[in-house]
């Protein structure tokens, strides 16, 4: 077979593209895939896999089993949750779609391992619902010591875009 028509299969299959992860946050333990192979900036290692349990707006529970190094943004959308709104602007910190809340142990786990950024904290002064233990999913990377960790989703969604665009036009 034509390696053209290899690299076409595989395309089709979904084998050849990159997983979209953490790994531009600069988070530790964060993994990047490809075709080629797994790095996280260390030896090529397996993937870890977790669990996260998800309380949705209706405070249905939905436990999720994914990889290591991935943002809950993108866990959300892989699994096609359906959070109505969340992850609007696909992980660019111009929304706050994706504000998800975390109980106080594991806020403070996360504060531990990595700073909150300024454009994150200002995104999150928009979102709807904000808390003492709020943060952004597209911002969250999930690690082994997360597993099974449970996130809230807020009542509501605020889009951080349209706030904006209604300043804009004042």
């Amino acid at each position: 077979m034509a390696v053209s028509a290899l690299s076409s299969r595989l395309l089709l299959l979904g084998l050849n593209a990159a997983r979209v992860t953490c790994a531009h946050l600069g988070r530790p333990g964060c993994v990047f895939s490809n075709a080629r192979g797994v790095s996280s900036g260390r030896a090529l290692r397996t993937e870890e896999r977790v669990t996260v349990r998800f309380i949705d707006r209706d405070g249905k529970r939905i436990s999720v089993n994914t990889i290591t190094g991935v943002s809950l943004l993108n866990i959300v959308v892989d699994q096609n949750l359906d959070f109505e709104g969340f992850g609007a602007c696909e992980g660019t910190l111009a929304c706050s779609t994706c504000h998800l809340i975390f109980e106080e142990k594991i806020y403070n786990k996360l504060l531990n391992e990595t700073t909150v950024a300024d454009e994150e904290m200002d995104m999150l002064d928009l979102a709807y619902g904000l808390t003492d233990t709020s943060r952004l999913g597209c911002q969250v990377c999930v690690t082994k010591d997360l597993d099974g960790m449970v996130v809230r989703v807020p009542e509501a969604v605020s889009d951080a875009r349209k706030t904006s665009d209604k300043d804009s036009a004042s």
